[in-house]
């Protein structure tokens, strides 16, 4: 069975936190070797007598006898286990209680309902204690707690109320952007299980959490954390909404730039993936046309032709490959010169492209740019005052100068949105070639009337035609 056969549903694929070697796991494996002193706690009267009996009876068995204590005793192994991570102070402890705790869920997911069924009848939070256990300072403590509750969120969604969520989400978001965290491959774990629950999804675009993965992706990850990501994000377009909005976000130039960069099977194969949503999922088919421009724009579809002549021994990359070429190269077709003309704007990776040195192109379509409350020009404006790229600042600025030139008012529109003082600013450029095209813009924009400066040139060249040829009968 393929990926794409079995995550209609989004169940776990195998990625059950235990798939790759983290740093927590290294852990988790010694921890287990560390068994606490039961007795001691109990004379100490740190531990009523039936958490005593409890835990030494559940942690001296087998997975056979566990599983036997729990059905006898699901009510004290929840308030077990949850007075020893309140009362005992001590570290090692409590990364222990939190070992068993997680083994227990794994070994059974049904029994993340131990918690909830105690919780309800406490009229507690069910997630409660280990949402407190993120605030402390043990970096295993607090990134188990974290594992522990996107199993309870997962596993019975129903436990774990929207201020909890809320929390919880938050705080997954600013683990990623911790710098050196050494759990960021959990951290990344856990956002993948969250973001399989549509609900969550939301809630996660409602933190700000996609502008977040984005953010980490910009910079020097490793790509095991890339394919992680990126797979968040992938789940993520399994919504048609958020499928629609993503390259608002700028999803698609960034994923393209990691594409022609990747040497890892498993990141081309998620950005294909994220790819392919972007078309099938949204329910608008305007916008599925939109990415398929999108991506032509930033070459995504020369890396398919390169990936077409590699041999992959996933199914999923090779029909995904020729899914998206196919996709690719039918918008390539319909596209008009001025439906290139704003993808290329719109994506925010100017070149000079033929059509920006097209004068046909300015004479019927300069008027365009006035559309949506002159959105293309807007965004032409916020490229000047935004991007260090020379190439995007001088195109930009070549546009805005061919602009001026075919619309009548363009002069005004072009001052109203701020663009003259923009343009002026790069005559001082670092970069020569930019401060040539801001040079011509301004020029241009100083010109009143571009049909009197026509007719003047027209007439100087016959002025100078007649005296060269006065000059040469002479």
């Amino acid at each position: 069975m393929t990926m794409k056969e079995i995550l209609p549903n989004l169940p776990e694929e195998n990625i059950d936190m235990l798939a790759a070697t983290s740093v927590l796991q290294q852990q988790v494996t010694e921890i287990r070797t560390q068994k606490p002193n039961w007795q001691s706690y109990a004379k100490s009267q740190m531990i009523t007598k039936d958490d005593f009996d409890f835990i030494t009876s559940y942690d001296n068995t087998d997975a056979a006898g566990r599983a036997g204590i729990l059905n006898e005793k699901r009510q004290q192994a929840a308030k077990t286990f949850l007075s020893l991570l309140e009362h005992v102070s001590k570290d090692q402890t409590v990364q222990y209680v939190l070992v068993l705790i997680d083994d227990m869920l794994q070994e059974d997911r049904s029994r993340v309902e131990i918690f909830r069924d105690y919780a309800v009848k406490k009229k507690e939070p069910v997630c409660g204690q280990f949402i407190n256990l993120l605030n402390g300072s043990d970096g295993f403590i607090i990134n188990m707690s974290s594992r522990i509750i996107a199993k309870i969120a997962c596993w019975s969604p129903e436990s774990i109320d929207r201020t909890d969520l809320h929390f919880y989400l938050t705080w997954l978001k600013d683990q990623l952007l911790s710098k050196n965290n050494e759990y960021m491959q959990s951290v990344a774990r856990c956002l993948q299980m969250m973001l399989r629950i549509d609900n969550y999804r939301l809630e996660f675009i409602n933190v700000d959490g996609l502008s977040t993965l984005l953010q980490v992706l910009e910079g020097r990850v490793n790509f095991q954390i890339q394919y992680q990501l990126i797979f968040c994000i992938w789940v993520l377009t399994f919504n048609p909404r958020l499928a629609e909005r993503m390259n608002k976000f700028g999803v698609i130039p960034m994923l393209a730039d990691i594409l022609s960069d990747s040497v890892k099977e498993k990141v081309t194969r998620i950005i294909l993936a994220v790819f392919r949503n972007l078309i099938e999922k949204p329910e608008d088919s305007s916008v599925a046309k939109e990415h398929c421009i999108a991506m032509v724009q930033v070459k995504v579809l020369k890396q398919l032709n390169i990936l077409e002549q590699r041999k992959f021994d996933d199914e999923d990359i090779v029909e995904d490959v020729q899914f998206l070429k196919e996709k690719l190269e039918a918008s390539v077709q319909d596209l008009s010169s001025f439906d290139e003309y704003a993808t290329e704007v719109k994506s925010g990776r100017l070149e000079w492209s033929p059509v920006h040195r097209s004068a046909q192109f300015w004479r019927e379509n300069a008027s365009r740019l006035n559309e949506k409350n002159y959105e293309l020009l807007r965004m032409l404006v916020h490229l000047l005052e935004t991007s260090q790229d020379p190439e995007v600042l001088s195109v930009a600025s070549y546009d805005i100068g061919e602009y001026v030139r075919h619309y009548p008012r363009g002069k005004h529109v072009i001052e109203q949105l701020g663009g003259k003082q923009l343009v002026m600013q790069h005559l001082s450029h670092e970069d020569p070639n930019v401060r040539y095209e801001a040079l011509l813009a301004v020029q241009k924009l100083m010109v009143h009337n571009w049909e009197y400066l026509g007719r003047q040139l027209e007439k100087e060249q016959s002025t100078t035609s007649t005296t060269k040829q006065a000059g040469a009968k002479a």
